[in-house]
């Protein structure tokens, strides 16, 4: 890829339902260490959670129809660069903007690409009431079986980052140097459906993470073999993992 496509930095974006903009707002803001930008768009509906001595890397959307999700943005010195390679890898073109565009992966999932502001500084780890860590740090994108090789060829090659089989073999890692702050993760379903996406958090302890996260209002949905299936108070799912904050890796 050339080095004007090279990805220089990564958001997770928040996809939550326009009704209940604002209870998401407020929840990741306090499980975050974040505050709220001024609000942008025809409808306010974007929203940037910015951290204090550090480069923003979360945003928020609320969206009119569905339940919401997640997707990234990819910031890169050449949109129109990586927006034409993106489509030679299979991706489609949802719609273009004066400098971004919107994306649709080959097996279904939105992404952006839009334009490097110079973003260099990582948020720092968040630190729970009972001194316990964790960090929004990777999102991960839920697809169905037949289109599982594909997302994982297709990523691999979009984003030039080290890519390798995950801890369980349904999933796959797709992960930038450390000098991102947001990686991905590709899991394969057991039953074919639409691509989506949802946010994870490394977490130094799942358990008091999780109580933490229930004070804000968020509950629980399921236990899972490393991480814990959680739903926030605008209805979106998302997990808490045992892994590292610091590394984004499993501990050992």
């Amino acid at each position: 890829m050339p080095n004007s496509q090279v990805i220089r930095w990564t958001y997770a974006f928040i996809d939550r339902p326009a009704e209940r903009f604002g209870q998401a707002c407020t929840f990741w803001t306090a499980v975050t260490g974040t505050r709220l930008s001024e609000f942008r768009g025809e409808r306010g509906e974007f929203v940037t959670l910015l951290a204090d001595g550090a480069d923003a890397c979360l945003k928020a959307q609320g969206v009119d129809e569905g339940p919401g999700g997640a997707h990234l943005d990819l910031a890169v010195e050449d949109v129109a660069g990586l927006v034409k390679n993106a489509v030679r890898l299979g991706a489609s073109v949802v719609a273009e903007h004066e400098g971004w565009a919107v994306l649709r992966s080959p097996g279904g999932q939105l992404f952006c690409a839009v334009p490097f502001h110079g973003e260099q500084v990582r948020p720092p780890l968040v630190a729970g009431p009972d001194g316990s860590y964790s960090r929004l740090d990777q999102v991960c994108i839920d697809l169905a079986p037949s289109a599982y090789d594909t997302e994982v060829a297709f990523w691999t090659a979009l984003t030039g980052w080290e890519s390798r089989p995950g801890s369980l073999p349904e999933f796959h890692v797709v992960m930038p140097g450390p000098e991102l702050p947001v990686r991905i993760l590709l899991q394969r379903l057991g039953a074919d459906r639409q691509a989506s996406a949802h946010l994870d958090l490394a977490c130094s302890d799942i358990e008091a993470t999780r109580a933490w996260h229930e004070q804000h209002g968020a509950t629980f949905v399921a236990e899972g073999t490393q991480w814990t299936v959680m739903r926030d108070p605008a209805g979106g799912i998302y997990c808490l993992t045992g892994r590292d904050p610091r590394t984004g890796g499993l501990p050992g």
